[in-house]
């Protein structure tokens, strides 16, 4: 059963529990015990599974360790503490991982000290004794040198610290598993970034193969503010026998501080132009890095991050230069990642600009401010990047929001209510991933034979996997068995033998293990171009990107200006330049809006519709506003014109009200907007499905563009769109989305993908690399092979799942359906002239590849000055 935990321990109930060596060095150190330790520490030390969430500098590192620290102590000094690994730490991040093993030194290395004085001694070899503890601890990750894991195989870490991937790994290592069969406890930390992805999947897994061995330990999670909890302790835990198993669930949340505000740069975005927003946004993050110590800076794309760290190099030199301030995102090189996170932490840069890398906890030493550049598009994200500030327990956690433009503004205004009053998105976890299934499969077939149907039953306690259909495992078995026998003819092999009157399967091959460890894992490789400069890689780019570049170009990356000078294959030569750079493009880099965050939009629309309708005054809306959201009075103004502007000239969309609005644009192009504000992904779903429809009925090319407000299509002729839309039921959606995604960029992409999960496509083999240009070619060409074999072969079946599950949000599409089948969101549709001002970012994003930025702000501002024109005998009537 999952549990709040709501006992507070004294710290005499916990000092009683720890060893009196441990009480002592904590009495040095601490004055009392964090509320999370005061919850958790005497329930890990009695094997209770917990689940810990909790703000950073609260302590959650110690209140994972502190009680396994003692039980070692205990051990050690009992002469009873053996060569094998007794806990497991596991963190999505390497980073993280050398941060621990950091982080544990000092207790442990005092503690010792403490033993040493107490006369504690060690056997370190048979003839060799040493004074203290002889607690060890160790990172194992794909980065260990073949040096250090032998050393660990003679003498196995009593705390291992590593990544899911090689956890996996560890579990068909012979020699090494073995020092596994004694683990008691395993920690996850940021269980919650693993947790809403195939990362998280193939975890999962492994601790359940990772039960199987031991026959129990104790499962530790550590997470920031997410939603459900009890949705992430099932993750953690799973299930046994089809109940979940216990765990205690410690949320101490509420008590972290929260200052934090949305900010516009003008006064009234409404009006103001993109210029002029451009330049005041810049002025206003250069005076709240003026103000502050160290300033962290979240962008929400690569291409975002360079530009800002450009432009205020350019716009401020005397405030900033290649000293003080540093870019961080993952296209940059490992070793200026590391140079950005060693100079934060040693307190040396007044600002370091990141897109989404520094989220997680990795160690950056003090932050007192956060700035987020436009929305984080989920009030967990935003909460977690603002909890990356005041660092200690009692510091408040300080972040600004910067808008620039007025769906930002209207859209982090409900995050930030959201945020201030506890309102989170609920996490989204991927189930069933057959192309996991298969990886791990193989996995456990190196293990030694298994029972088929044990097999089954040791994969359904994963939380991802408890409603897995046995028709699809067994689907799996076939195609890992070599029963599909034409795919010998695209070089796919059997992996596994099963012999069915024993029910039993197993390895095949001798190469096996070879396969499996160099083939494991979740994450694609990456098409990135190397950027050589002096013979260093100092980062990738998109291969697009590079097929723009003439010599002589130049580019920013990293925050440095560079010029092309020529390519290679894969890599390009660039040197040092300056001069006005253009800035690299990344694919795919957009956040989706999260559906619950969209929800609350859509009904703070509805209110807004109301107070209209009703014919309140300005003064009236202007008050509610001030209760209903956290901004000041310029925020409102623009939000109250906003909203004003789309009730006189069109109506009001809510998630009462879905509007679809008919426009003729440039040379008489048609297009069909709809007012659907559920976030991109359900988005991109609804359109899709609707262009096939369409496609289906007639030869008429369309034109789509998302966005998390809506979609619109677009033709020359017209397309009976709405006709088609209405065609769409929650029964036929999910088969109709499958059609329309078949022949796509998308499902190759990720049909591609799920091959090298599932190995039927090695990225690795005999210690060659195969490059991400052959991995396409060949998965392409196996997409095809695969379609016309068995249109339900498992492997494709998973990747048109990933698309439409996880890519998509078929789920919520489908609630979007029901929702108008049932009357609660009834259609409204509009003719206009001019494109409604809540479609204005729509319309223009549309034209984003002929328009620059600076040009999709004057459209935005001409349509802004023609519906003015439109309404202007509305406006003069006194109650608005």
């Amino acid at each position: 059963m999952i549990k709040k935990q709501t006992k507070d321990y004294s710290k005499k109930e916990i000092y009683k529990i720890l060893h009196p060596w441990v009480v002592e060095w904590f009495d040095k150190k601490f004055e009392d015990f964090t509320p999370s330790q005061k919850k958790a520490i005497v329930d890990i030390h009695e094997r209770n599974n917990v689940l810990v969430s909790s703000p950073t500098g609260s302590g959650k590192t110690l209140t994972a360790f502190l009680s396994i620290i003692s039980e070692l102590t205990t051990l050690a000094e009992k002469k009873e503490l053996e060569d094998k690994v007794y806990c497991i730490y596991i963190s999505p991040l390497k980073a993280l991982d050398n941060d621990i093993e950091k982080n544990l030194d000092e207790p442990l290395k005092e503690i010792e000290k403490i033993a040493i004085k107490n006369g504690a001694t060690y056997k370190k070899t048979a003839k060799k004794i040493e004074k203290g503890l002889g607690i060890r601890k160790a990172v194992r990750t794909g980065d260990t040198s073949q040096y250090e894991r032998s050393k660990m195989l003679k003498k196995p870490p009593h705390i291992l610290i590593t990544t899911p991937e090689t956890l996996s790994i560890l579990l068909v290592a012979p020699k090494f598993r073995e020092k596994l069969a004694n683990v008691k406890y395993v920690i996850i930390d940021e269980i919650h970034s693993l947790a809403e992805n195939k990362r998280g999947v193939h975890l999962s897994l492994s601790l359940e193969r990772l039960q199987h061995l031991i026959g129990g330990y104790t499962r530790i999670g550590l997470s920031a503010t997410v939603s459900p909890l009890e949705k992430i302790a099932n993750f953690l835990v799973g299930y046994e026998y089809g109940q979940e198993r216990d765990c205690l669930i410690v949320d101490v949340n509420y008590l972290k501080e929260l200052d934090m505000e949305v900010l516009s740069p003008v006064d009234d975005i409404v009006v103001a132009d993109s210029e002029e927003t451009r330049l005041a946004m810049y002025n206003l993050v250069d005076d709240l890095i003026i103000e502050h110590k160290t300033t962290l800076i979240f962008t929400n794309t690569r291409r975002g991050t360079e530009s800002l760290v450009y432009n205020l190099k350019k716009m401020f030199p005397e405030n900033y230069n290649s000293t003080n301030i540093m870019a961080h995102h993952s296209s940059l090189s490992k070793e200026i990642r590391l140079e950005a996170e060693d100079k934060l932490k040693e307190g040396k840069l007044k600002a370091v600009v990141s897109s989404t890398s520094l989220e997680l906890g990795i160690d950056i030493g003090y932050i007192d401010l956060v700035i987020l550049i436009n929305s984080p598009k989920s009030v967990s994200r935003a909460l977690q990047r603002i909890g990356r500030s005041g660092h200690r327990l009692h510091d408040k956690s300080k972040g600004k929001i910067i808008v620039t433009d007025r769906d930002d503004l209207v859209e982090c205004s409900i995050l930030l209510k959201n945020a201030k009053e506890g309102r989170i998105d609920k996490i989204k976890i991927p189930k069933n991933a057959l192309d996991v299934l298969a990886q791990h499969i193989y996995g456990m077939s190196i293990e030694n034979p298994w029972d088929i149907d044990y097999a089954y039953d040791v994969i359904k306690k994963s939380y991802c996997y408890k409603d897995l259909n046995r028709g699809e495992y067994e689907d799996v078995l076939s195609y890992l068995a070599g029963e599909y026998g034409e795919l010998e003819e695209r070089y796919v092999y059997a992996k596994i033998w099963i012999d069915y009157k024993k029910n039993q399967f197993g390895k095949r091959g001798r190469l096996a293990r070879m396969l499996y460890s160099t083939n494991v894992g979740t994450i694609p490789d990456s098409s990135g171009v190397a950027v050589k400069c002096d013979g260093e890689v100092i980062g990738r780019i998109e291969q697009d990107f590079m097929e723009k570049l003439k010599k002589g170009d130049t580019f920013v990356l990293g925050g440095g200006i560079y010029r092309f000078n020529y390519g290679r294959g894969m890599t390009i030569n660039v040197s040092p330049a300056s001069g006005p750079p253009t800035i690299p493009s990344w694919f795919s880099e957009q956040l989706p809006l999260a559906f619950d965050l969209a929800l609350d939009i859509q009904r703070f629309r509805a209110l807004m519709d109301g107070k209209f309708e009703y014919k309140r005054t300005k003064e009236e809306i202007l008050s509610f506003l001030d209760e209903y959201l956290y901004v000041d009075d310029f925020a409102a103004n623009s939000i109250y014109e906003y909203f004003k502007e789309q009730y006189l000239y069109a109506q009001i969309p809510s998630n009462k009200k879905l509007l679809v609005e008919y426009y003729t644009g440039f040379g008489g192009r048609k297009f069909l907007i709809f007012h659907s504000l559920f976030g991109r992904q359900v988005n991109d779903a609804l359109s899709r499905a609707i262009a096939y429809l369409i496609a289906k009925k007639s030869n008429i090319d369309i034109t789509i563009s998302i966005s998390d407000n809506g979609f619109y299509l677009s033709s020359d002729k017209r397309m009976g769109g709405l006709e088609a839309f209405k065609k769409l039921s929650s029964e036929n959606l999910r088969s109709i989305l499958i059609n329309a995604i078949n022949k796509t960029e998308t499902l190759a992409s990720r049909f591609r993908h799920c091959a090298g999960r599932s190995l039927m496509t090695l990225r690795r083999y005999k210690g060659h690399d195969k490059s991400v240009g052959r991995q396409q070619v060949r998965g392409k060409i196996l997409l095809k092979f695969v379609e016309d074999m068995d249109e339900d072969f498992s492997i494709l079946k998973e990747a048109r799942r990933e698309v439409i599950e996880d890519f998509m949000d078929v789920k919520n599409a489908k609630r979007v359906i029901q929702w108008i089948e049932s009357g609660q969101l009834e259609i409204k549709t509009i003719n206009t002239l001019i494109p409604s001002p809540f479609a204005f970012n729509l319309v223009s994003q549309g034209y984003l590849d002929v328009l620059s930025q600076k040009d999709r702000g004057e459209f935005s501002k001409r349509m802004h000055k023609a519906i003015l024109e439109k309404i202007k005998d509305q406006i003069k009537e006194e109650y608005y």
